[in-house]
């Protein structure tokens, strides 16, 4: 039926002999040309970069049916403009635009050409004229609308803005952040609304440790192994839906998007740095697309020098009398250095498939060297008077490789695909430390005793996940999505601890202290979401489930090895939007989400790296459960202004908090010590209101403020077995940055940040930050402890050149704790049978000084790499594609 009646249109044209096209008419027929410019909706500027789909009628011969399929697409200039050639007169199209922070547009486009026979009496040679004066058409100026997900004061420009709300997530555009210049992703994280960094680089969100994701997917490196050049963007996903892992408890993600680029031709950059204590960063990144190839490659060097000062005064008390204080002063300086490698490519088979392989290797070695300063001043561990000096020297080594394999398939559909991905992440360490402790009567010069003590250690992380996922827009008010998911992580521990009490001797292999620890976890997953969208009200439901486990075993001296299998748990969730109006809206939802103790955490070997201060993990911890519910609120206001109030609870069953309690002292037999390891409390409450403001206060200056008032509570009921007593620890508090962005004259520019962290809860240690991310982990904190008032300013200034034909460079100067201000101080006590108190202040790496020089160069031209193939064009546009609804 369909050759019949591209016959009966032929019969009107010559070249075919009775009534039937030859190929001569068949390629004049492919003349087509339609043409137009895209713009912004409220400046009618062109929208560069803008994808452009034309979506057309195949016959398929194997199903005998017509189906959809992708005509041609192309990319919108600098300007707006595009072109699509070689249409067929007589197809009937769709044409599709999206572009990132615009609504995706479709509009049905023809050519006018009816087919059929003459009945206007015009001879064959002036139809043919007519139709020749058709094949060109302006489709006129496109607008394009900000999208959904976007707030509508949200314009996309060369310059994106610093915050967008997404449906599910907090954006913040960091490619531009001048402070963190030449750093690393710690520095990144502490421009970012809603989180707090600490000291030693531990973040927290919510007063909770995220969970750290590349690309959305989980990953080995900590933040400070990741260079802040190669951050595109940072995502907040503060109450993941059912289609993220469950892991995490109520603590949310915390997705880094590294730089890609993806226009065709070739460009790059080049950078370099130096700080005020004389060390160097550097690096390059390449991207080149040509055809079905995109390929980029990202690498950086870079050298550290920190320097830190600790004070911790404690007072012991026996029988509710005071009985001994221990003063301690500690200084030392890490010095090292890493190197980062990113590479990988897209090839697209074809419109409906692409496969992407990503992979990341990082490697480098820190060295430390720390003197502590005991003194014992009332003489209870000695029994006498007396200090110590302890002298520490270690190295460490680490190397990590990531990589990612991806293919992704879409159906005819728009929106209709499938993906699935590969991810294999695999980190080794080792270390080596020697330390040496002299304990003095006062007013001595000889040493009353020594210790001396050799640890050699190393250890493996193993991330293996594949996943699955699909997503099908039923129709235009409802979608389904649905995947699988499989996580195996191994880690392997070795430490052998060897000590001796006598100058010279041959050191001591202590079993007892050292360990041989292998750890396996594994978690399997399926979801579902279901989404309807409405006039005004906007729905998702979905369902998680997740069963797991895991083994540990410990095999050097106090053998042990324990399992625990859980069954299948579910894992519900919610999303209710109202739109109260063109620029604001209403959202409830709520969560469900696990937090499974991590590998050092149930480690039952001790820990001696700060001999006052000893750590133990728990191999009987539990996996903690935390039901979280958010209400936001967003509004859009004048001077492309934003406005965000989010009030959040979260209840916590089953918390992992640090805990302290007494035993023998490793270094002294005879005496003991207060060790800290960690217990499931018996729950937790925390709530809170979140409110993030960004602003143009004049059309130089950007203004963003975020301020969090919360209140946490922790509550441990007494236990004999873990010898734990009666414990609630609550404290209202709250956390507030600033950051200010000025544009001057000339193509200068200055950043301004600075944040305040009032008296809180103390916060679990550990974090994704420069620790390594293993001791603590994402519990809301220590059931026996606060931190005191915080805060810190930084500061930069940046001077940018541009020349024709796309090339720039820049220069930053800038400066972290201009002021001196970031003194970390935390206070710590327990009462009953460990009764202590404890007051700790921490200063780390002050008024650094940094000067950093980049330039970038390429070529992104769209005609340069355009594939045509005449014939091929034809063929696909000819007359197999006639049309048709």
């Amino acid at each position: 039926m369909f050759f019949f009646i591209a016959s009966a249109g032929f019969a009107q044209f010559p070249g075919g002999g009775q009534g039937r096209p030859g190929a001569g008419a068949r390629q004049n027929l492919n003349v087509g040309h339609f043409y137009g410019r895209i713009v912004d909706s409220k400046t009618n500027k062109g929208v560069d970069a803008a994808t452009v789909q034309l979506i057309g009628n195949r016959f398929d011969t194997v199903t005998k049916k017509m189906t959809q399929t992708i005509v041609a697409t192309v990319l919108s200039s600098q300007h707006g403009d595009f072109s699509i050639e070689n249409l067929s007169l007589f197809g009937k199209y769709k044409l599709h635009i999206t572009v990132v922070g615009y609504a995706d547009y479709m509009e049905d486009v023809s050519f006018g050409i009816k087919m059929g026979g003459n009945n206007s009496g015009q001879s064959q040679q002036d139809r043919m004229q007519q139709m020749i004066g058709m094949a060109d058409k302006d489709l006129g100026n496109i607008k394009l609308t900000p999208a959904d997900g976007t707030l509508a004061a949200v314009t996309v420009t060369a310059t994106k803005p610093f915050f967008e709300m997404g449906v599910d997530r907090k954006i913040f555009n960091v490619d531009k952040n001048i402070v963190s210049t030449g750093q690393t992703a710690t520095e990144v994280m502490k421009q970012i609304p809603s989180l707090n960094v600490d000291i030693d680089g531990n973040v927290t969100m919510r007063n909770a440790t995220p969970q750290l994701f590349i690309d959305g997917r989980p990953t080995t490196l900590t933040l400070d192994q990741i260079p802040a050049d190669l951050i595109d963007r940072v995502e907040l996903i503060t109450n993941p839906s059912a289609k993220y892992d469950a892991s995490g408890g109520g603590a949310g993600i915390l997705n880094l998007v590294l730089k890609k680029n993806i226009k065709k031709g070739y460009n790059g950059g080049v950078r370099a740095g130096v700080d005020s204590r004389g060390k160097f960063n550097g690096g390059i990144d390449l991207n080149y697309r040509q055809g079905k190839i995109n390929f980029f490659i990202n690498g950086m060097l870079r050298q550290r020098l920190t320097k830190y000062t600790n004070t911790t005064t404690k007072n012991d008390y026996f029988n509710n009398s005071h009985s001994d204080s221990i003063y301690t002063q500690d200084n030392g300086e890490n010095t090292g250095g890493f190197g980062f490698l990113r590479g990988g490519f897209d090839y697209f088979v074809d419109n409906r498939n692409t496969i992407s392989l990503a992979v990341n290797y990082n490697k480098g070695q820190f060295n430390t060297n720390d003197t502590q300063w005991p003194i014992d001043s009332t003489g209870y561990s000695t029994g006498t008077n007396s200090y110590s000096r302890r002298v520490t020297a270690s190295n460490a080594h680490f190397q990590n490789f990531g990589s990612q394999l991806s293919f992704k398939h879409n159906f005819t559909k728009n929106g209709h695909d499938i993906t699935a991905d590969v991810n294999y992440n695999s980190s080794n360490n080792s270390n080596l430390s020697n330390n040496v402790t002299n304990t003095y009567l006062l007013n001595t010069y000889d040493p009353e005793y020594s210790f001396f003590q050799n640890t050699v250690g190393s250890g493996t992380n193993r991330f293996f996940t594949v996943q699955s996922d699909y997503e099908n827009p039923i129709n235009d008010k409802t979608k389904l999505e649905a995947g699988v998911r499989a996580a195996i992580r191994n880690f392997t521990n070795v430490s052998t601890i060897s000590t001796s009490y006598v100058p010279g001797a041959e050191l001591t292999k202590q079993p007892l202290l050292s360990s041989d620890y292998k750890f396996t976890d594994q978690v399997y997953a399926a979801y579902a979401d279901y989404s309807f969208k409405g006039t005004k009200w906007n729905y998702q439901v979905g369902l998680r489930a997740e069963s797991s486990s895991y083994k540990g075993t410990n095999n050097l001296g106090n053998d042990t090895t324990f399992k625990v299998n859980y069954p299948i748990s579910l894992f519900p969730s919610a999303f209710i939007t109202y739109k109260m109006g063109d620029r604001s809206d209403l959202q409830v939802n709520y969560t469900r989400r696990i937090n499974r103790p991590n590998f050092f955490q149930l480690l039952p070997s001790r820990d001696l790296t700060d001999i006052q201060n000893p750590r133990t993990g728990n191999p009987a911890l539990k996996p903690e459960f935390t039901n979280s519910f958010e209400v936001s609120y967003d509004k859009s206001y004048a001077h492309s202004s934003n406005f965000l109030a989010t009030a959040y609870l979260r209840y916590t069953t089953g918390l992992i908090t640090n805990y302290y309690y007494r035993d023998i002292n490793p270094t002294n037999p005879s005496d003991s010590v207060q060790y800290i390891t960690y217990i499931n409390a018996n729950s937790s409450l925390s709530y809170g209101l979140e409110l993030t403001n960004r602003t143009t206060i004049l059309r130089f200056w950007d203004l963003s403020v975020n301020v969090n008032l919360y209140d946490s509570k922790i509550t441990v009921k007494g236990n004999d077995k873990t010898n734990t007593g009666d414990i609630n620890n609550e404290r209202v508090s709250w956390f507030g940055k600033i950051n200010n962005n000025f544009k001057l004259p000339k193509k200068f520019s200055i950043q301004f940040s600075g944040n305040y962290q009032a008296k809180t809860v103390l916060p679990q240690g550990g974090g994704q930050g420069r620790g390594g991310g293993f001791f603590g982990g994402p519990g809301l904190g220590s059931a026996q402890g606060y931190s005191y008032p915080f805060y810190s300013f930084d500061m930069a200034v940046r001077k940018d050149w541009q020349w024709k034909g796309g090339n720039s460079a820049s220069v930053t100067v800038s400066m972290n704790d201009i002021f001196r201000t970031a003194l970390y101080k935390t206070y710590s006590a327990a009462s009953g049978d460990v009764a202590f108190d404890q007051i700790s202040e921490r200063r780390r790496d002050p008024q650094i000084l940094r000067i950093n020089f980049s330039y970038r160069f390429g070529k992104i031209d769209a005609d340069l790499f355009k594939r045509r193939n005449n014939r091929q064009q034809q063929d696909n546009s000819g007359g197999d594609m006639m049309g048709g609804q």
